[in-house]
């Protein structure tokens, strides 16, 4: 890295009685980084989290935060610039939203006079005044959000904070995400939504049975994993019939299907390809080239057997 990473956790391993949870975990995360943390349920995600968060001491291996090591008597000093959310953000009903972050806000020993801004960030400035128990699931997701925003962190670990979130919501949500990474701000976002994850994080960590998997971005898990983009072509029957008797000696006959005909595209084939099949003469409706998907990625990696 070539800034001090925020996090850094090296030879990481987490053990209850036989269970080993995390298995050698190598990782860093600098200031202004958005890393999505995936994996199936019982992978090691919320283990991970408890260890940055100084809730459980590595059984062997370093962890750092911000300089210090969790669960330390220096790290206390820390924990005002480091917020969580966590999965299921829990509340007491009987305060209003504005009580809540008040509460929140003297807990981190930060001001309270900014609070209206937070309230506008999440669109909640209107049920400021409102009793939580009032709220629906997903204004209550995003009072979390905006409980992990008080402050100004210089870390936000955020578990699956799009959880209940309409499109727009998520669409907020990710844009504050944003905002906090252009102020140096470093984000650990774990999350099953792939899909959202695909244009928002800098670098995917893929957990699998405890062990970390890949790190990187998702170009280069693209390449590492051997995946390759897929051309695909909409014509008529008959210009689907021309291009399988074109491609029969490479390419199997049930890759045209339903007037769509998907091929494998290597990137460095990509023009030559096109030119083949403009070449061709044929009318073709669309043409498009799908590159490998981050859930195509994580099965990639996480279908493979453990290495030993």
């Amino acid at each position: 890295m070539t800034e001090a990473a925020c996090i850094v956790i090296k030879r990481a391993v987490k053990s209850y009685g036989d269970i080993r949870a995390l298995d050698g975990i190598d990782l860093e995360i600098p200031p202004g980084e958005c890393m999505a943390l995936v994996g199936h349920n019982g992978a090691g995600k919320t283990t991970l989290i408890k260890l940055i968060l100084g809730l459980a001491r590595p059984t062997s291996g370093t962890i750092s935060v911000m300089g210090q090591f969790p669960g330390t008597s220096g790290f206390d000093t820390l924990r005002c610039h480091i917020s969580f959310l966590p999965e299921q953000a829990i509340f007491q009903g009987s305060l209003t939203g504005r009580e809540t972050l008040t509460f929140y806000a003297r807990l981190k020993n930060a001001p309270t006079q900014g609070l209206d801004q937070l309230f506008q960030q999440v669109d909640l400035l209107e049920a400021a005044g409102r009793k939580v128990s009032t709220y629906s699931n997903g204004m209550r997701q995003r009072l979390g959000v905006a409980q992990a925003l008080i402050g100004n962190p210089r870390i936000l670990v955020l578990d699956e904070p799009t959880t209940g979130l309409d499109p727009d919501s998520r669409a907020r949500v990710y844009a504050i995400i944003e905002e906090r990474k252009a102020d140096g701000v470093a984000v650990l976002l774990s999350s099953h939504a792939l899909t959202e994850l695909e244009a928002r994080a800098d670098r995917v960590a893929i957990l699998h049975h405890g062990r970390l998997r890949a790190c990187a971005s998702i170009p280069e898990l693209r390449k590492h994993a051997g995946l390759i983009p897929e051309l695909r072509i909409k014509a008529g029957q008959e210009q689907m019939s021309a291009l399988a008797r074109h491609f029969a000696q490479c390419i199997e006959p049930c890759s045209f299907v339903n007037g769509v005909a998907v091929l494998n595209c290597p990137p460095r084939d990509k023009l030559i390809m096109l030119r083949e099949i403009l070449n061709l003469g044929l009318a073709i409706d669309d043409i498009s080239l799908a590159e490998p998907n981050l859930e195509q990625i994580f099965a990639a990696y996480t279908d493979r057997t453990p290495a030993q």
